[in-house]
């Protein structure tokens, strides 16, 4: 199997976990004080995780597969620590977008 060029999967030149579901942005284990620490013009209405505008979380800045990052990284919901740089979630979220994915089927 051929692997994929190390800077594939270098989440400032992508985003696309950021732009991939309006239901991925989700708050699950985060703490009162971690969900107090996120700017409430960035929660959705509904209170259940970020919000999401355009196609994207709206703490992304950037342009899509090209540069990016996040306005919240150090205090950003769980869900977005947990997706890593080409792992299952990561690849799901490349493939939405149009991305490589290092599979030479795409």
């Amino acid at each position: 199997m051929e692997s994929a060029p190390p800077d594939l999967f270098d989440c400032q030149a992508c985003g696309a976990c950021c732009a991939y579901s309006a239901d991925w942005p989700r708050f699950s284990l985060e703490s009162d004080e971690d969900l107090a620490a996120i700017p409430e013009t960035m929660v959705a209405a509904d209170l259940s995780g970020m919000r999401f505008e355009g196609g994207r979380c709206v703490a992304l800045k950037g342009e899509l597969g090209k540069c990016v990052g996040c306005t919240i990284y150090a205090i950003r919901p769980i869900v977005c620590r947990d997706c890593m740089p080409g792992d299952p979630e990561c690849l799901m979220a490349r493939e939405a977008a149009g991305l490589e994915t290092g599979d030479p089927a795409n």
